[in-house]
């Protein structure tokens, strides 16, 4: 058995212009719970940051940066030259003790780590692999995962102007229907069986 004291995906980051629609795309298309919100506010941190359920302990979460994201579309598994929508991967550990000594492992392989941040909900570490990928470990202080959602609990909502989805999930239980996506067409020259094998 491994060493290691990560235990899986704590939290994939992704950015959107619009968390709004995304909030509906992901709990309506999606049928994924909004767990908890950060940032929006000039204490902490000034964007959104917003964190949906994918199973225990685990969450996609995006950030709104309206404005600073390129529209981006590419089918999947086709590569794509220049910027794409991939803030950072954090990775899961048990708890503080945890992610201290991970913190020591990285500081004694030459890898530069921060200092354990405290989000209030979860803390973290960040670091760089060696192809630049940006990288987190965390623990979550209160886990949002487990249980039922209560959308008045200040905090894991400390978000002070939530986007509209969130009111309608606070208030009804559910979002209206967002925006509808399309698929992104493969390219002719690009061959298009790896697709078809999926």
């Amino acid at each position: 058995m491994s060493d290691s004291p990560i235990r899986g995906v704590h939290h994939l980051a992704m950015v959107t212009n619009d968390l709004d629609r995304t909030t509906r795309f992901y709990c309506d298309a999606l049928g994924l719970e909004l767990v908890a919100t950060t940032g929006n506010r000039s204490d902490l941190y000034p964007f959104r940051h917003y964190f949906f359920r994918l199973g225990p302990q685990t969450t996609i979460a995006f950030f709104e940066w309206p404005g600073m994201v390129e529209e981006f579309a590419k089918p999947a598994g086709q590569p794509v030259r220049g910027r794409i929508q991939f803030d950072h991967l954090s990775l899961q550990v048990e708890d503080e003790s945890q992610l201290l000594a991970l913190r020591e492992r990285l500081i004694a392989h030459g890898v530069d780590t921060t200092e354990v941040v405290d989000h209030q909900f979860l803390r973290s570490v960040y670091f760089t692999d060696p192809n630049g990928i940006a990288l987190e470990a965390s623990y979550w202080v209160r886990d949002p995962t487990t249980g039922e959602v209560d959308y008045r609990d200040p905090g894991l909502f400390y978000d002070p102007k939530p986007v509209p989805a969130l009111a309608e999930l606070a208030s009804t239980g559910h979002v209206t229907p967002g925006t509808p996506t399309h698929l992104v067409a493969v390219p002719s020259e690009a061959d298009p069986a790896p697709l078809a094998r999926r």
